[in-house]
């Protein structure tokens, strides 16, 4: 999508307190700028996850390449995971030692009606869980890449199962690559985006080493970018963002604002106010500055999918 976006669609759960609060839920921009929404469908979850946990966290919007035989022209991605069924009391544990090493994949033609949904595992069999699945398309390979956080070798009590982000190949979301490494730092990192502009991918991702006086930007966001997509070697453009602002951060959405040099990054502040967002003049910016939005009520780590005036129209009559 070239164009300025006409709208936005935003995907999103709210929380395992709620009975269906692990399905999908969609809300519509209330115009052309990302910071006012409207929830469809009553508010009430659009997507139900009839496979694995029965329950998703995590959706991610994506716009389909139009790839050789491709039949959808758009795809969802979710955690396979619910909370709620769970022993709340070792429930976190318990998926990141033994979780579904699967994500949950849906299609569409036209942003309202969907497949149903189907498992899809990505994930090594020495991972403990596969979290917050996230795809970008890859000129350079003709490959979507699809990238998610996972615990390895969660069995071996050495501390060497703190969460790297893996990664994959595909063109179809059904048949994958063997699973790689893509970031390792020797210590928890979650939650990556990728958006690309001026010839870059810039990636964004949540920064989980343990916070203190040695370590200032922990549990915030980190930037990075690199001229290819699956590089290993990203360089780093700011750390801690939101940490002037925010208590922590987690979930990152990243996404072109319309006009010329305009662009939010909204930050799940869990635990408190859950999405902010920020604005700045590039992806490449150091300086991200809070602006007032009035987001879903209870919306959790999602996505946000920028519009044309076709799909607005479209979801609008909803």
């Amino acid at each position: 999508m070239t164009e300025d976006p006409a709208g936005y669609l935003f995907a999103y759960f709210t929380s395992a307190a709620e009975s269906d609060g692990e399905q999908v839920r969609f809300a519509l921009s209330a115009g052309p700028q990302p910071l006012e929404w409207q929830v469809l469908n009553g508010g009430r979850p659009v997507l139900h996850s009839t496979v694995g946990e029965q329950g998703v966290r995590d959706p991610f919007l994506l716009r389909a390449a139009g790839l050789p035989g491709e039949t959808a022209r758009y795809y969802l991605l979710a955690t396979d995971l619910c909370i709620a069924r769970r022993n709340p009391a070792t429930a976190w544990e318990d998926c990141i030692r033994a979780g579904s090493r699967s994500i949950v994949v849906w299609e569409s033609e036209d942003l309202v009606s969907w497949t149903d949904p189907r498992l899809v595992e990505v994930a090594p069999p020495d991972a403990g869980n596969a979290w917050a699945p996230e795809a970008a398309y890859d000129a350079a390979s003709g490959t979507y890449l699809v990238y998610w956080a996972s615990t390895l070798d969660p069995a071996s009590g050495d501390g060497g199962s703190y969460h790297r982000m893996l990664c994959a190949n595909t063109t179809d979301f059904r048949s994958f690559t063997p699973a790689r490494v893509w970031i390792d730092r020797g210590w928890s990192v979650i939650d990556s985006t990728v958006v690309q502009a001026d010839g870059y991918f810039y990636r964004f991702s949540k920064d989980e080493l343990s916070a203190d006086s040695s370590s200032p930007d922990a549990k915030f966001i980190t930037a990075e970018r690199s001229d290819t997509l699956d590089s290993t070697d990203y360089s780093v453009v700011a750390t801690g963002i939101g940490k002037n602002e925010l208590v922590h951060g987690e979930g990152p959405i990243i996404v072109r604002g319309p006009g010329p040099d305009s662009w939010f990054l909204f930050i799940d502040e869990f635990g408190h106010r859950r999405y902010t967002a920020f604005t700045s003049d590039s992806p490449a910016s150091d300086t991200w500055t809070p602006v007032p939005a009035a987001m879903p009520p209870g919306a959790s780590h999602g996505s946000i999918l920028a519009l044309t005036a076709g799909e607005y129209a479209r979801l609008a009559g909803r």
